[in-house]
């Protein structure tokens, strides 16, 4: 189909609508870092203290999209920026229905990011930078991923055969190398009260 044929439509229900209906402002609180840097583990805490507070939420695992949505991506740089481009533009369709969208992917290319920023209006892409050495991801490694890639089995791994691009300025960093799960998350939990983030 020629993109001259597709033609945008208009809906009555604005997205703003969809907020005051849930209470709250829609946003994507957008986790990136290394594996086995925590990223799940965290968000999974920040999904549960929302839904406490009465937030209405989504998580969107990296894992769990390959499973689906994104399940015909492999991992050279251009599959992953697909896998990138995907997400956020599914990120995105959430904002709009006034969720609150919490996102769970390596994502290891600084201009994806910034391009899924620019799909969204202002503060509503939160970058946080799950930040862990790498020595201690791979002590953990969690999914046996480090292994594999040191034995050579596992091409493209992110911080071993591929790069990861540090987040210049986002608007959370949380260190889990020296800070506990819990605690991380309620930093992230303030940041939201701070800049009022958990009312409409």
């Amino acid at each position: 189909m020629q993109r001259q044929n597709i033609f945008h439509q208009s809906f009555e229900v604005t997205k703003e609508q969809r907020q005051a209906l849930h209470g709250h402002k829609s946003y994507i609180l957008w986790f990136t870092g290394l594996s086995g840097s925590g990223k799940s583990t965290i968000a999974n805490i920040i999904e549960r203290k929302l839904h406490e507070l009465g937030i209405s939420t989504y998580i969107l695992d990296g894992d769990n999209l390959r499973e689906g949505l994104n399940q015909n991506l492999g991992f050279s740089q251009e599959d992953r920026k697909e896998n990138i481009r995907r997400t956020g533009e599914l990120a995105k369709l959430f904002v709009d229905s006034g969720i609150v969208v919490i996102t769970t992917l390596i994502s290891p290319y600084a201009e994806d990011r910034k391009e899924i920023r620019k799909r969204v209006a202002k503060g509503e892409f939160i970058e946080i930078y799950v930040k862990c050495p790498l020595e201690v991801c791979e002590k953990r490694d969690t999914k046996g991923l480090y292994k594999k890639a040191r034995k050579g089995e596992l091409t493209n791994m992110t911080g071993i055969s591929a790069p990861y691009e540090v987040p210049e300025t986002p608007e959370i960093v949380i260190e889990t190398s020296q800070y506990s799960s819990e605690e991380c998350g309620q930093e992230i939990i303030n940041y939201l009260k701070i800049n009022d983030y958990l009312t409409y």
